[in-house]
Order: C-alpha cells, then sequence, then structure tokens
C-alpha cells in the first residue's frame, strides 16, 4: 500500500537540477518509510538495490549526491525487504561519495555521508565499527541540526545494541536540547523511541513498577511524532515495543494487541524483516504464556525471514527466541544446535554481546550438557558479557555459574558443590581453572574487589575463597580490595577489607 503519492513536474529543470530535486524528494519519502515511492522518485537515474546510478551526464558534484542518495535507499530497501549483500553495495555507494566529498574539503558533507555509513554497519552487526565512524562524524559536525541529531541518535543506537546502556543514556540525555530543537518529527520520534528502549534496560527488578510509567511515556510521544511524520513504519516498531513491554509485566492481552497493530503497520508497507521482528516479539509473548509449540512455529519463521536478510544481530537475537521454545518442548539436541547457531552468528559479525547472550541462554535452558560444553559456554557467556550494564544480565550470569558448578560434582546442590570445588586442590584440567579464575574474576568486578562479597556471590566462605585465590590464582591478588589494620586495641592483629573500595 502507498503511503503517500508524489509526482514531480521537472520539465523546466536541467539535468543536475532535476537529479538534485528528485534526491531531495526520496529522501524526504524515506523519512515517512515509503521507500517503494523513494525509489520511484529516483526515476531513470537508479532503477534498484544493486544497480549502479547513471551519474554519466551529470556534474561531479550532483554525482556524488546522487551516489550518496542511492546508497542510503540501497541500505533501507535492502534491509527492509531482506536483500543480501544490500549494505556491501549501499557502503560502496556512499564510500563513493565520500572519495568526491573529501577531494573538494567539504567536511560537513563527509561526515553527513559516514555517519550514513556507519549505519550500514550497524546493520550488518559490525558495532565497533559503525561506534568509530560515528564518534569522528560528530566531532566534525559542529553545528546543530538535523544531521548531527541523526549522528547522535545513531551512536546511541549503537551503545544500546552493544548492551552498554549507561553509555546510549548519556549520549540521549546530554544532547536532548539538541533534540528539542530540530524540526524533524521522525528523528524526534526516534530519540524518544531509544530513550524508552534505554531506560527499559535499565530498569531493575525492584523499580520497574515505578519505571513503566515514564518508559510508556516515551514509547507515546514516539507514536505522536511519527504519526505527525506520516511514517508507519517507524510506529510499527514502536508498537511492538509496547508490546514487549506489556510481555514483562505479563499483561499478555495488552501485548498481544499491540503486537497486532505492529504487524498489519508492517505489512501494508511490506516490510518483511519487520514483520519478522514481531514475530521474534510474539513468539517471547507465547513462550511467557508457555505456549511452546506455538511459540517454536512463529519463531522458526522468523528466523527463516532474518536468515536471508543480513540482518546478523537481529538473527541471533531470533535464534536465541527460537532455541528456548525448543528447549521447553524438551528438544536437547535440536535447542543445543539452534543456541550454537547463534553464538556463531553473533560472533561472526564482532557482536559479541550477541554471541555471550547465546551461550548464556544454552546454560539456563539446557539440561544434562556435558561438562565440557557448560565450562565452554560459560567461559564465553562470562568474558563477553562481562562489561553489560544490565543488572538482569548479571543475576543470569550469576545463577548459570552456580549450575555450572553443580554440575562438576554432579547432582549436589550448588552451594555445597561451589563450596566443595574451591575447597579442594585443583585436580581439574587447565580449562576448569582458567573458568575458576573467570568466575572469580567477576564476582570481584561485581561486588568492587571485596573478597567478603564475592564469595557471597559464589555461595562460598570468605576463607575459602582467599586461600583459592591465594593459592591458585595469584594474578586476582591485585583485583581484591585493599587490606588495613584496624587501629583499635581489641581488633590488633586482624585484617579487614578496604570501605572505601567496597
Amino acid at each position: 500500500m502507498r503511503i503517500t503519492s508524489r509526482k514531480l513536474n521537472t520539465a523546466h529543470l536541467s539535468a543536475n537540477e532535476e537529479a538534485l530535486v528528485r534526491c531531495q524528494a526520496a529522501l524526504e519519502l524515506k523519512d515517512k518509510g515509503d521507500y517503494k515511492a523513494a525509489r520511484e522518485m529516483m526515476g531513470r537515474l537508479w532503477k534498484r538495490v544493486g544497480n549502479r546510478p547513471d551519474t554519466s551526464s551529470l556534474h561531479a558534484s550532483v554525482a556524488a549526491e546522487v551516489l550518496l542518495c542511492a546508497g542510503i535507499l540501497s541500505g533501507w530497501i535492502g534491509s527492509k525487504e531482506g536483500i543480501k549483500e544490500a549494505q556491501e553495495t549501499a557502503k560502496n555507494l556512499i564510500s563513493e561519495s565520500i572519495a568526491f566529498y573529501e577531494s573538494i574539503g567539504d567536511g560537513k558533507k563527509v561526515a553527513a555521508a559516514r555517519a550514513e555509513l556507519a549505519y550500514c554497519y550497524w546493520r550488518e552487526g559490525s558495532l565497533n565499527e559503525a561506534r568509530i565512524i560515528l564518534i569522528k562524524s560528530i566531532e566534525k559536525l559542529s553545528s546543530a541540526g538535523n544531521t548531527k541529531a541523526k549522528a547522535v541518535l545513531r551512536l546511541a543506537i549503537v551503545e544500546w545494541s552493544a548492551e552498554r546502556f549507561n553509555k546510549a543514556l548519556s549520549i540521549l540525555t546530554e544532547n536532548h536540547l539538541l533534540f528539542e530543537k530540530i524540526p524533524n518529527h521522525s528523528i524526534k520520534g526516534a530519540y524518544h523511541s531509544q530513550l524508552a528502549m534505554v531506560l527499559r534496560k535499565l530498569s531493575t527488578p525492584d523499580s520497574r513498577e515505578t519505571d513503566f510509567p515514564e518508559i510508556l511515556k516515551h514509547y507515546e510521544h514516539a507514536d505522536h511524532h511519527f504519526k505527525i511524520a506520516r511514517n508507519n513504519v517507524f510506529r510499527a516498531n514502536v508498537k511492538n515495543n509496547i508490546g514487549n513491554l506489556f510481555r514483562e509485566f505479563s499483561r499478555f492481552k495488552e501485548a498481544h494487541a499491540y503486537l497486532e497493530q505492529s504487524r498489519r503497520l508492517r505489512v501494508r508497507v511490506k516490510d518483511k524483516v519487520g514483520v519478522a521482528q514481531i514475530d521474534d516479539t510474539r513468539a517471547q509473548v507465547l513462550i511467557a504464556e508457555q505456549k511452546f509449540k506455538e511459540a517454536e512455529a512463529v519463531a522458526r519463521g522468523a528466523v527463516r525471514v532474518l536468515e536471508k536478510s543480513g540482518h546478523q544481530c537481529l538473527l541471533a537475537d531470533a535464534l536465541i527466541t527460537h532455541g528456548i521454545a525448543i528447549a521447553r518442548l524438551k528438544q536437547t539436541e535440536r535447542a543445543q544446535f539452534t543456541f550454537q547457531k547463534a553464538f556463531e552468528t553473533g560472533h561472526q559479525v564482532g557482536a559479541l554481546n550477541k554471541a555471550g547472550l547465546a551461550a548464556l541462554t544454552l546454560i539456563e535452558e539446557l539440561e544434562e550438557l556435558p561438562a565440557d560444553t557448560l565450562y565452554a559456554a560459560y567461559d564465553r557467556a562470562s568474558e563477553w558479557l562481562a562489561k553489560s550494564q544490565s543488572q538482569d544480565i548479571m543475576l543470569r550470569l550469576n545463577v548459570a555459574a552456580r549450575k555450572v558448578f553443580a554440575n562438576i560434582r554432579g547432582e549436589l546442590k550448588p552451594e555445597v558443590a561451589t563450596e566443595t570445588v574451591f575447597n579442594t586442590p585443583c585436580t581439574f584440567p587447565l580449562e576448569v581453572l582458567k573458568f575458576e579464575a573467570g568466575l572469580i574474576r567477576q564476582a570481584l568486578a561485581q561486588s568492587n574487589g571485596s573478597v567478603t562479597h564475592a564469595a557471597q556471590l559464589l555461595g562460598m566462605t570468605y576463607q575459602g575463597l582467599a586461600y583459592v585465590i591465594g593459592s591458585r590464582h595469584h594474578d586476582l591478588l591485585k583485583a581484591r580490595s585493599p587490606i588495613h589494620r584496624r587501629g583499635a586495641a581489641k581488633n590488633k592483629g586482624v585484617e579487614v577489607e578496604g570501605r572505601s573500595a567496597e
């Protein structure tokens, strides 16, 4: 269904003037989510994703604008339609335009184009590359406006994708005046939507009820701005996220209602990837409702679409959801294969947080796994999720650690297994010793170096943990908080951990 219709009278324009007008109009249509109309607006200049624009009769500066526009549209349309290699095509076209802008010393255009290039890397899951490019672009964009706001917003999105939620929040809050002043309602809506998503991730179990109104308010602001902008694609995103929010509160009827609204909007604009994202959320709701068979079918369909899309981060997320549904159906081998595929998908594009989440979920969902599989999974999860700013992830890592240690000593209770392992001379293979060190390092980091608190996290005594560190992990001695002697006579000779470090 066409969102908007627009025809241009270009008979009075030169070829160069017409090209510039068409590019501007096409990008405006893109901002409204009408990608089909945007592609048609380019006319003879550019027909489809994968084709190089016809710039033979254009001035070099105009040709650069056409290349940039075609690159931007290739990224968005390729993403929506799940076209393989679309992001690589987009990067090549955008890079060509950047080369021209650099040759004439137009720093602002270079920075703006690089921000578009970074978004292609983000879609592929290459978060480090996207972050580096965006930071450099923002440094070059001194004046406030839509271009800088878009680059700042995308940097926050990259940090959110990397699970650096506090960093994403600081980016958004420090630049709130920038977003208030710009006239572009699509960017304003995206700002509120992203802020809501970050606040959701930073919400703790204790604060969730009180955080809910603030999060919902930002989603509603986002929907308001997207409605003004007539951007049904982004409105669909917001409704999908609201559905997910209601899932977290077990308000399943409301969750399904919002997801159905979101799906209708996505289907209307023939956005296959967007529909797959909504189906991934639907599967999560169905899992929460314990409708595992239905959830598995929905999740399988989402994975099938995303496998063809080139969106590796989205695919990793969908594979994790699918793996959970399969595991709940007690199909252990198939679930393990699915989690491992999610792990590999994230790892291949450098999205280590996604790979770590897949490894963590494998530990949580599957029983009776071989010890070496559990060791390897936890080793990766603890390493790649160590910098996560999500309290939920940290709690899940602690629970997973207890499960792994319980497995080490058979059917013992987790607390007993942990105590036994740590207070027994090390007779395990080298990889288990490495696993043990990684677990202690994580516990010390979470407790700001306090051995007492780290021991509590690990379910063991202070003396037991101190012995293990002193006898088997000398490199962790520096990770402890300083030990001070109490000056009081009654405590003479007693060493305690420095309070400042705790």
